[in-house]
């Protein structure tokens, strides 16, 4: 293998072995298995509860921008210009209800966790600052003390004339 080959080799390994392609990985996985989670809430609980005041399916919602509309038992447009809301809001309900889901039970947390680690590490860092200006303090009384007992040094601290 050439030198050239070796190095393209050697940089696509150093990018695969990134902790940032490993978590986008790990992020997709998750998001995709988390999706399946979602969407059967949604055509579980949501559907149902708005087919309450209308048809189980929001799928089954639609306006005709054109009449008549008519379908096949497919559900397949035969005459007229079908706009399909349901199909519109069954996603936007989707993406709302993953959205509230990922910030309540992932982002919120991990943020109020973020925070109060910040918040420990200044208070830990307030401590230090604490005790290393009270350290220089005591430092310096030492040193005052220790040139009290010696008394005056000749030539230093005297007025040479």
């Amino acid at each position: 293998m050439s030198k050239e080959k070796e190095s393209v080799l050697a940089g696509f390994k150093a990018f695969l072995m990134r902790g940032n392609v490993i978590d986008l990985a790990v992020a997709v996985v998750i998001g995709a298995a988390f999706t399946n989670v979602v969407t059967s809430v949604v055509k579980g609980i949501i559907n149902p509860v708005v087919g309450a005041f209308g048809t189980q399916d929001l799928n089954k919602y639609s306006s005709c921008l054109e009449s008549p509309c008519r379908t096949n038992p497919a559900g397949d447009a035969i005459d007229g210009i079908p706009i399909m809301w349901g199909t519109v809001l069954s996603a936007v309900l989707t993406f709302v209800i993953t959205a509230a889901v990922v910030y309540f039970l992932m982002v919120l947390p991990m943020s109020r966790f973020l925070a109060r680690r910040a918040r420990q590490q200044a208070a830990k860092e307030d401590v230090k600052e604490v005790m290393d200006v009270s350290e220089l303090e005591v430092l310096k009384e030492i040193r005052d003390l220790l040139v009290a007992q010696r008394g005056p040094v000749p030539g230093k601290g005297q007025d040479r004339i």
